[in-house]
């Protein structure tokens, strides 16, 4: 606790030590740099503290309050994560409860805002144990926020009356952070129960029901597999339709709508209520990541991407709308609205800045005979644009969008076996006629590498980079067994016994047979590596390209 270890005059901070968990008390290891940062000043103070013969400061623990960069969004952590706690809880019997929303990280009325979407453990005491936080903007000041206040033994509901800084274009007049303690203290009144969707996806019919309560336009762009339907407004007069003897589970779009429901049917006599967490917005990519391969094969409308349907120059000037700030379903509702007024062939250009918009927009558009013209992104903007009816042929004589074929892989790993089985794949997919792009990030760069040194301008840290990663094909080593370099020469040795191609023969096999090989350029600027120094023939892109050419395939491989 003083970071003195038993050896005299040996003290030891940052990522050499063992630390005691805050939430758990028990020892781990989690090296950030904050926490080192402080133990290495505690050390300092306590050196001069021993030689003085004052008392020793104590380092109270790391709670593991973390942020990280995940391309356009930010991931931040603080505490155990509800894995974690499962495990903590089989050991230790520890009971606790979970709060899941989704907000705008300013007021949704100013340009711009975008969702955050937010995790809270806490235990039945209120003691918050951990909490997570991901979204373009604003996951970092939450999860410092709930840090501060695990730190300084804030209860869950305390979260509520926490007075943050508002402005429009900054927060909401109700903080995300504010709303975690509105719910947790509803959750604490028994005003409300949320149903997680890992549970609601378990349930069994005959005790369990889904209530969707979201609007028409919204069930046309996904539908609950076997909910009830009764929208919003219709509940009151709708009660009869809802079962008694069941636990009702209601779901809207992220959950407001569902709790104001659940309020309704408690005070009707309903006794066995509650909340999916997240609403749609979780509960949709849970259920098609549960089955996704079948999905795809199956050729289902949810699950196979809707492909632009043409690039006809529109008959029509195009109109703007403007659905920023909007929450999921009002961007939608606003199009549907808007198409109604609109003679066949217009064309408007959306603006969201709700994540899914683009994606929602054009299932609706497969669903209502709409013709979805193009996507884009514009900063933080979702820009789509649609043309009201078919673009170029009538509906009926539309033929059916063809089951994807392609193929593509995330290669990370720079292992020789590992890319060996990358290009025999992508060799096999391609000689089936099968269009394949393989997208090259962080280590697995360095199979594209040139063997030959290319000088080019780099700073200190990215020369420190180059010369630390193997320099192209040659250099690559066995994950396995590689025994100093031996297991690596007897792989191939025994590859050419066996008359296997050998990875540069796969290679430019691959190439001449038409497969992409995309190097991500963000990789390439954190690991310091130069267009020049990959081998000919490679395209530079970023997510987009690759996830481009993913929607349009049936296989997506991650090696």
């Amino acid at each position: 606790h003083h970071m003195q270890t038993s050896a005299a005059d040996v003290w030891a901070a940052g990522d050499v030590i063992e630390v005691d968990h805050y939430i758990t008390r028990e020892k781990t290891m989690i090296p950030l740099a904050g926490p080192a940062n402080k133990q290495g000043r505690m050390v300092a103070d306590n050196i001069v503290a021993k030689r003085r013969s004052q008392q020793l400061f104590s380092y109270n623990g790391t709670m593991g309050t973390s942020v990280a960069k995940v391309f356009d969004y930010a991931a931040a952590a603080v505490g155990l994560s509800e894995k974690a706690l499962i495990a903590q809880g089989q050991k230790k019997g520890i009971d606790y409860q979970t709060t899941t929303i989704v907000q705008k990280d300013h007021a949704g009325y100013y340009p711009n805002a975008s969702v955050l979407f937010l995790k809270m453990i806490y235990d039945m005491q209120g003691t918050i144990l951990g909490a997570q936080v991901v979204g373009p903007k604003g996951a970092d000041k939450r999860i410092d926020i709930l840090a501060t206040a695990m730190r300084l033994g804030a209860k869950a509901w305390d979260l509520k009356e926490l007075e943050l800084a508002y402005a429009p274009p900054f927060a909401s007049a109700k903080d995300p952070i504010n709303m975690l303690g509105f719910v947790a203290e509803n959750q604490r009144n028994g005003m409300v129960t949320l149903r997680s969707v890992s549970e609601a996806a378990k349930a069994e019919a005959k005790d369990f029901v889904i209530l969707d309560v979201r609007e028409d336009v919204e069930r046309e762009v996904w539908q609950i597999p076997n909910s009830i339907h009764i929208p919003f407004g219709q509940v009151r007069s709708r009660l009869e339709e809802i079962p008694k003897d069941k636990e009702v589970s209601i779901a809207c779009g992220i959950g407001v709508r569902a709790y104001n429901v659940s309020r309704i049917l408690q005070q009707n006599g309903f006794t066995n209520t509650s909340v999916l967490e997240g609403g749609v917005t979780f509960y949709r990519p849970y259920l098609e990541s549960l089955d996704s391969t079948t999905n795809n094969q199956s050729g289902s409308a949810d699950a196979t991407p809707v492909s632009n349907a043409t690039s006809t120059t529109p008959r029509a000037d195009i109109l703007n709308v403007d659905c920023s700030g909007l929450q999921c379903p009002g961007p939608i509702m606003k199009v549907n609205e808007k198409m109604k007024t609109l003679a066949e062939g217009a064309c408007i250009r959306v603006s969201a800045t709700d994540m899914g918009f683009t994606r929602d927009v054009k299932t609706w558009c497969e669903r209502t005979g709409n013709t979805f013209l193009s996507e884009e992104r514009d900063g933080d903007a979702y820009i789509a644009t649609l043309q009201k009816g078919s673009a170029s042929v009538s509906p009926a004589s539309t033929p059916a969008a063809p089951v994807p074929q392609g193929k593509t892989m995330i290669v990370f790993d720079g292992d020789f076996d590992k890319a060996l089985a990358a290009f025999i794949i992508a060799n096999g997919a391609a000689s089936m006629g099968r269009p394949v792009t393989m997208f090259f990030t962080f280590w697995g760069l360095n199979i594209l590498r040139k063997s030959n040194k290319v000088k080019v301008k780099k700073s200190l840290v990215e020369k420190m980079f180059g010369a630390m990663m193997p320099r192209g094909t040659t250099k690559l080593t066995l994950s396995k067994m590689n025994m100093g370099g031996m297991g690596t020469k007897m792989m191939k040795a025994v590859m050419k016994d066996k008359n296997v191609s050998s990875l540069e023969e796969l290679i430019q096999s691959a190439m001449a047979n038409g497969v992409k090989i995309v190097a991500c350029t963000m990789s390439m600027d954190v690991m310091g590596i130069r267009k020049e120094e990959l081998i000919d023939g490679v395209e530079f892109a970023g997510v987009a390209s690759y996830l481009g050419d993913a929607e349009g395939a049936n296989v997506n491989l991650f090696i």
